[in-house]
């Protein structure tokens, strides 16, 4: 597994630029900024969007840790949706995207509510109906960017088995915040005050 650089810990220059903090997902590195999601609580802001290079990197690495017997990924969108269709593409494995509105087009969606640690605010979860034949009676594995407050994970649990899914793994490039033992990353971002 690959970790965060702990050499490189965040701390403000002396010049004042923004703070950052080094991690390295298989050969690549980056450096994250470390910005202020709450009052006192700052996190290294890890964005896959159009980061081709990690998300390539993340996914192999990740679609060689996933376990035998899972049957589909689900992932949440936005970001980590490219992250998925690598594994998918590695893994030989679907992949079913959970929507964050719902849409007109879906057939009697399962929704759930969640409020995540990058977004401050509740937003929904949507797995359109025509998806559920997809993961009734199957092995998933959650797939997401990176696991911290468990709030998308736990609402994501909650879609999978109540539409009959058994979740049999999750995979994030990284955790964050505190150790989570049920997530299997590459690494794991610490929370800064």
């Amino acid at each position: 597994m690959n970790n965060a650089d702990q050499s490189a810990a965040p701390g403000a220059s002396s010049d004042g630029q923004r703070r950052i903090y080094r991690v390295q997902v298989g050969t690549v590195t980056r450096d994250l900024p470390v910005v202020e999601v709450a009052p006192g609580v700052n996190i290294a802001l890890f964005n896959m969007l159009g980061d081709t290079e990690v998300t390539e990197a993340a996914g192999k690495a990740l679609a060689a840790l996933i376990p035998g017997g899972v049957d589909v990924l689900v992932t949440p969108e936005v970001k980590a949706l490219g992250l998925a269709h690598v594994i998918s593409r590695e893994s030989g494995l679907p992949y079913v995207v959970i929507r964050k509105t719902v849409k007109p087009y879906m057939i009697e969606p399962v929704a759930r509510e969640v409020v995540s640690i990058t977004t401050g605010k509740p937003q929904l979860l949507v797995l359109d109906g025509f998806d559920i034949s997809k993961i009734r009676g199957h092995k998933v594995a959650i797939v997401d960017d990176v696991v911290s407050s468990g709030g998308t994970l736990a609402s994501l649990r909650q879609i999978i088995e109540e539409v009959g899914g058994e979740v049999a793994a999750v995979v994030a490039v990284f955790t964050e915040g505190q150790e989570r033992e049920e997530v299997t990353a590459l690494g794991h971002l610490p929370l800064f005050s």
